[in-house]
C-alpha cells in the first residue's frame, strides 16, 4: 500500500510541474503583451500619428471655419491627447457672436467643435455704417457694413448698456412679423422716462413707446392699425394706454382699444 501511494504521488509531480510551467508562460505572455502595448502607446503619443488631422466645425454661419479654428488654438500640430476641451470651449466662447460651444474627440485624430451663435436682433446706425446688435446686447463694431440691412430694425442713438439691453430683450419677445414691420427705433429718453423710444414703421405710422412695456404693447400693433384709416398717417402713443394723433395740422386724437 505504501508503494502504491509513493507511485501515485510520483505520477502527479510531472503534472504539477507542467501546470506551473503553463501558468508561468501565461504570465510571461501577459507581461510581454502589456509591455508591448505600453511601447506602442508611448510611441503613438510621441509620433505625428497622434496629432490632430481633422478639425470639424458645426453650427457656424456668421464665423468662418478658419476663424473658429484660429480662436480655438488648435492646429494639425496639436497632440490629440493634450487637447483640453474646457480650455478650447472657453476660447471659442470669447468670440462675441458665439453663445455656446461644445468640443468632442473622435478617434483616432479628429476634433469636432459644435457652436451655437448669438442671433442678430437689429443694426445700429452710426454715420453711414451699420453695426450688428446681438441678442446679448453686444454691438459688433468690427463687422460694420455700408449696406442697408433688410428685415432688421435699425437703431439710432443707442450704446451698449441698460437701455440697449432692455431694447434687445423686448424685441426678442415680439413675433417676427411685427419685428419685420419696424423700420427704425430711435432712443429718445425723457426726464420722466429714460427708456422712451420713437419708432418709424414700414407702413408709415410712428410709435411713441417706453421700453418698460414695449413688447406688451407692440404685440397688439396689427389690431391697432386695423382700427385706423390707412390713408391717414400719424403717431400711435403707447406710453399710457393707446392713442392716435394724425400728422395733419389740425388736432385729432383717437383712443384705440
Amino acid at each position: 500500500m505504501e508503494n502504491d501511494k509513493i507511485v501515485a504521488l510520483e505520477d502527479r509531480i510531472p503534472k504539477l510541474k507542467e501546470q506551473r510551467r503553463r501558468k508561468a508562460n501565461r504570465r510571461l505572455v501577459l507581461l510581454l503583451i502589456t509591455f508591448f502595448m505600453m511601447i506602442v502607446a508611448v510611441a503613438y503619443t510621441q509620433s505625428p500619428l497622434s496629432h490632430v488631422k481633422t478639425i470639424t466645425i458645426k453650427g457656424n454661419e456668421i464665423y468662418s471655419k478658419d476663424e473658429i479654428i484660429h480662436k480655438s488654438g488648435l492646429s494639425k500640430n496639436t497632440n490629440i491627447w493634450k487637447v483640453r476641451k474646457d480650455a478650447v470651449v472657453s476660447k471659442v466662447e470669447q468670440l462675441p457672436e458665439i453663445n455656446k460651444a461644445v468640443v468632442k474627440r473622435k478617434w483616432p485624430n479628429t476634433i469636432i467643435i459644435q457652436v451655437v451663435e448669438h442671433k442678430r436682433i437689429a443694426y445700429l446706425k452710426k454715420d453711414t455704417s451699420y453695426f450688428p446688435v446681438m441678442e446679448n446686447g453686444k454691438i459688433l463694431n468690427e463687422r460694420k457694413t455700408e449696406v442697408v440691412p433688410v428685415n432688421s430694425p435699425i437703431l439710432f442713438d443707442f450704446k451698449e448698456g441698460a437701455a440697449l439691453n432692455e431694447m434687445v430683450k423686448e424685441l426678442k419677445k415680439l413675433p417676427i412679423e411685427i419685428t419685420n414691420s419696424i423700420s427704425e427705433i430711435h432712443y429718445t429718453p425723457k426726464k420722466t422716462d429714460r427708456y422712451h423710444v420713437s419708432l418709424f414703421m414700414n407702413d408709415g405710422f410712428e410709435v411713441s413707446a417706453t421700453l418698460k412695456s414695449f413688447s406688451e404693447k407692440m404685440v397688439h400693433y396689427p389690431s391697432i392699425i386695423g382700427q385706423l384709416d390707412p390713408n391717414k398717417k400719424g403717431i400711435i402713443d403707447l406710453e399710457v394706454g393707446s392713442y392716435f394723433r394724425a400728422f395733419e395740422s389740425e388736432v385729432e386724437e383717437k383712443k384705440v382699444e
